[in-house]
């Protein structure tokens, strides 16, 4: 595989067939002064109106804190990150954008609140707004003035977004369009003063969206739903009769709703990878204060071995996580640049950009959720009895968690989703996805070197076990693509099995090529923490690879076919040995000296 010569010129997707050189990702310690300047005012923000308010944000008995602490947000410009500063926002970066979300993802329900705010309820009008909507809409959303929600989902069109059944009707005067219909599981709706609702003119096939104010009328509500978690946000059923929207107020074209739901939904995806960073980084923090207070048989939990695997893999996880999110936002960032540096207009090329990164926004999304979900259950396991008490921190924590695996399309939809997306641009020319897989075939008829390797450079066995890891993907990918064609898709099951081997390369080498950008900055000595938690990572990568291939094999292999493919991948996963348990203590007694997660300090 040949290594990448300058940005921009990895595609989304293409990591799977190329190397990617360490010195083109982006590592969130590189963040500028002043994206760490923004952060901290984020974080300050959070320990002051948001952490010591938990309790009373999820009671929700005071119906006026949360909104109230929206347009304190708002008044910091923590709303307008990505809002040029013509209509009242910041105009910073993408990644700064993943940044904030990042530090705002340890506040529980109000997470949820400020991306539905900032994100589904924002960028449809900054992308696809004209110059009246922006100049009307976005300055009363860029502080709070306005909250806003987006109504797409409805009892009968979940993941199938684009079947909702929601009408809009032109009146007889030309003048409105009438909407009818049920919106239900919408975020912000009970104080929402704006509604992004999406609805089928006539007969339509598809979808269009159009901006609706509360003030117009024909908009009434069920009571708030009970929830499992992220009790503190606003979720309620929105019901719309005879709801008059200004024609001027379609946003697009007629038609365009489900492409921008579509569109949205990436960077909703890639934001919620970066989402869960902050939840992951609070609950370790926690767990390993907790560890160091506790004591049984006369010492504090934290010398336990049992203990210190699970702060150790709660890091390890994270650290990923961390890696691959923002080396994702930096890759659309760059792509954004390029796009408008060819002469693409602003708008355009930010949607571009995310469009070309849309398999990595979902891995984000499902890998970013998965350690959440990790992280919080172990964070209870190392409370005990009180992880499970409504006293302590983690049962909150653990409830909350839970919906990251559902919202911004389910798991399950975003895994075969990716391979999807990869297939189609295989089959478009896109991704030489093929060639490559052809070339592994050949390598697996030849008799395998297994002669001792120079491994001298840093990391260079390491990527060597990478490489075969990708070589997996594409023996298993382009067989199964050959050998069912079309009907690959209908195999859901195969389908999640090679997600799931994308998903574990793409956050293995995203922290391998962290690790080696620090090395080479700061020296082997210095980052010997993050080396540790790159090794086990890797290690356990290979493991999650070889179970994904087993069932994709004997899914729809047999006889020749199927041991020419097992013995492939008994040879493509082959890894030596390292001491994990070792490598864990190693990382839990760095992180108890410190007394919290310091990978990375947003």
């Amino acid at each position: 595989m040949e290594p990448i010569a300058k940005k921009n010129t990895l595609n989304g997707g293409e990591y799977l067939i190329r190397e990617t050189a360490a010195a083109d990702v982006f590592i969130p310690e590189a963040f500028s002064e002043e994206q760490k300047m923004m952060a901290q005012a984020c974080q300050d923000f959070l320990d002051k109106e948001i952490l010591p308010k938990m309790e009373e944000i999820d009671s929700m008995k005071n119906p006026e804190l949360v909104p109230e602490i929206l347009r304190k947000a708002g008044e910091l410009g923590l709303l307008a990150i990505s809002v040029p500063e013509e209509f009242g926002g910041l105009g910073m970066s993408f990644n700064t954008s993943m940044l904030i979300a990042d530090i705002i993802g340890a506040a529980g329900s109000f997470s949820t609140t400020y991306g539905a705010h900032t994100g589904i309820g924002i960028l449809p009008v900054l992308y696809y707004g004209t110059a009246q909507q922006k100049e009307k809409y976005l300055p009363k959303l860029s502080n709070a003035e306005w909250a806003a929600c987006y109504c797409l989902t409805e009892p009968e069109a979940g993941s199938d977004a684009n079947s909702g059944k929601t009408k809009a009707t032109l009146n007889p005067e030309g003048t409105h369009y009438l909407i009818n219909g049920q919106k239900m599981w919408i975020s912000n709706a009970g104080f929402a003063h704006f509604f992004i609702v999406f609805a089928k003119v006539d007969d339509d096939k598809n979808l269009s969206a159009f901006l609706v104010e509360k003030t117009f009328g024909g908009i009434s509500m069920n009571e708030e739903e009970k929830k499992m978690g992220i009790k503190g946000s606003s979720t309620r059923q929105v019901f719309f009769k005879d709801c008059p929207v200004p024609v001027e107020n379609m946003l697009s074209e007629r038609g365009q709703g489900f492409k921008i739901a579509v569109n949205i939904l990436n960077i909703g995806r890639v934001k919620l990878g970066a989402g869960v960073l902050g939840g992951c980084r609070r609950v370790l923090g926690l767990s390993i204060q907790y560890a160091s207070e506790r004591k049984q048989f006369g010492v504090s939990i934290d010398s336990f071995g049992a203990v210190q695997a699970k702060l150790a893999e709660m890091a390890i996880k994270t650290y990923a996580c961390e890696s691959l999110c923002y080396r994702a936002g930096q890759d659309i960032e760059d792509r954004i640049a390029a796009l408008e540096a060819e002469g693409m207009e602003p708008n355009k090329a930010k949607l571009k950009g995310v469009e070309e990164f849309a398999i990595e926004c979902a891995i984000a999304k499902v890998h970013g959720s998965e350690v959440l979900d990790y992280v919080v259950d172990q964070g209870v396991q190392v409370y005990g009895g009180m992880g499970y008490s409504a006293e302590a921190p983690m049962e909150r924590a653990y409830r909350d968690a839970r919906i990251s695996r559902i919202y911004e399309g389910t798991n399950e939809i975003n895994r075969i989703l990716m391979v999807g997306m990869l297939l189609k641009r295989a089959m478009k020319g896109e991704l030489n996805i093929m060639d490559a897989a052809q070339r592994v075939g050949e390598e697996l008829k030849a008799v395998p070197d297994f002669s001792a390797r120079d491994h001298a450079a840093p990391l260079s066995k390491e990527k060597a076990i990478l490489q075969n890891m990708k070589k997996i993907f594409l023996m298993i990918g382009g067989q199964a693509a050959k050998s069912l064609g079309d009907k690959l898709e209908d195999e859901q099951e195969i389908m999640m099995h090679l997600a799931d081997i994308m998903i574990e390369i793409y956050a293995a080498e995203s922290a391998l090529l962290r690790t080696e950008k620090l090395m080479a900055s700061k020296g082997e000595d210095a980052v010997k923490t993050q080396l540790a938690a790159s090794q086990v990572y890797l290690y356990e990568a290979v493991e999650k690879i070889n179970a994904a291939g087993k069932e994709a094999i004997y899914s729809f292999t047999s006889g020749d076919e199927q041991k020419l493919l097992l013995m492939g991948l008994k040879r493509f996963a082959r890894i030596e040995g390292i001491n994990t348990k070792s490598l864990r203590r190693e990382i839990a007694a760095s992180l108890i000296a410190e007394g919290k997660y310091f990978f990375f300090h947003a």
